[in-house]
């Protein structure tokens, strides 16, 4: 049996707001992504071994679902230009320096990392970048650090960046972890790789957590 006039026209207007939708995704998904190779694959389980990165990072207290969002605010502030530019200094007299700032490229995914009652936001940084090329930031809040080459478990998900959505999948991992004899050795991170205006059913989010090498 076919479609009513009505199921066919909500059909179209489906398909006319996905195909409006493809640009937007495309655009989120050329950001540059951390580095890792993948030791493991299993639906949507790997084991990855990652290597060092730098990334800006920020402290936010509150509640889950808030806090991404004010360390998002932060951070994009940084890479939109709220930073003063390392500048060379010529020997001659007499010595001045401009203090400029610089636009740093969007990368994936922003990470939220539980620390007691507050929770660490983090930006990775380009990979063109070393910690004295970047700029400094003017917010004293945001910190720049390298983080080291680790193995890390994930898993990937799609949908809503609501708590009970990351508690559901974190419980998933663990579980994989637990039948892989994986044993965590930091705190779980939350990975979100889109923007916010990325519709909830085109994001790819990740659970993320370092682990002890099952070579140990």
């Amino acid at each position: 049996m076919g479609m009513d006039t009505r199921s066919r026209q909500f059909m179209a207007f489906f398909i006319f707001i996905f195909l409006l939708l493809i640009p937007v995704y495309e655009t989120a998904m050329a950001t540059e992504e951390a580095y890792y190779t993948v030791i493991e694959k299993n639906e949507n389980f790997e084991l990855r071994h990652y290597a060092s990165q730098i990334v800006a990072e920020t402290i936010v207290e509150g509640d889950f679902e808030k806090v991404g969002n004010e360390g998002f605010t932060r951070l994009f502030g940084y890479i939109s230009g709220n930073n003063t530019k390392k500048q060379s200094i010529s020997m001659t007299a007499p010595v001045s320096q401009e203090a400029g700032s610089e636009k740093i490229p969007m990368t994936a995914p922003v990470n939220q990392e539980k620390a007691g009652d507050k929770w660490h936001i983090s930006f990775l940084m380009p990979s063109n970048y070393t910690l004295e090329t970047l700029p400094e930031p003017t917010d004293k809040r945001i910190v720049l650090k390298q983080v080291p080459s680790r193995l890390v478990a994930a898993i990937t998900y799609s949908g809503t960046w609501s708590r009970s959505r990351y508690e559901e999948h974190k419980a998933s991992l663990e579980e994989m972890m637990r039948k892989r004899d994986l044993k965590p050795v930091d705190e779980y991170i939350f990975a979100r790789y889109n923007p916010p205006f990325m519709p909830w059913f085109l994001r790819r989010n990740e659970v993320l957590v370092t682990v002890e090498s099952p070579h140990k």
